[in-house]
């Protein structure tokens, strides 16, 4: 025999709140952005030999505004970091650096595979081979489903 339910507490949920046509980003703003180090600063590291720091600092806060001109310039400065590491110390700067730097570290990588450079393209392969050595298929799963590109 069936029994005659009167409740009808499951008709307060309003299931027009999951269609993912309303979903919105959280918006950062602009008070959360760090200031990008200089074009200067960052030479300046280059050419004392810390590399590790220069990338390192770029890598501690990325830019997450809109704003176009800032996240090219990051990722200009970026691949310039990335261009300035030998083949033989690309392994021991990415086993120095923390797992979100590794993922923001992955979306620069991917970012320049979507329109590389001459000078680019093999070095940011091999960043990815160590990048994908150290944090696995983690990392690249979670940088392609991110929807706060750098």
């Amino acid at each position: 025999m069936s029994k005659s339910t009167k409740s009808t507490d499951f008709r307060k949920v309003n299931v027009d709140e999951f269609n993912e046509n309303n979903y919105q980003d959280d918006d950062v703003g602009d008070a959360g952005d760090a200031v990008l180090p200089t074009d200067s600063e960052i030479q300046t590291l280059l050419n004392s030999k810390k590399n590790l720091d220069a990338l390192q600092l770029l890598l501690k806060n990325p830019p997450t505004t809109n704003n176009k001109g800032e996240k090219d310039r990051a990722h200009s400065l970026v691949i310039r970091v990335l261009t300035a590491f030998k083949v033989s110390e690309v392994g021991a700067a990415v086993n120095a650096l923390d797992s979100d730097s590794i993922d923001i570290l992955m979306k620069y990588i991917y970012r320049e595979f979507a329109a590389p450079s001459e000078k680019s393209a093999g070095i940011c392969l091999t960043w990815h081979e160590k990048v994908y050595a150290v944090s696995g298929v983690g990392s690249i799963i979670r940088v392609l489903t991110d929807r706060k590109g750098v």
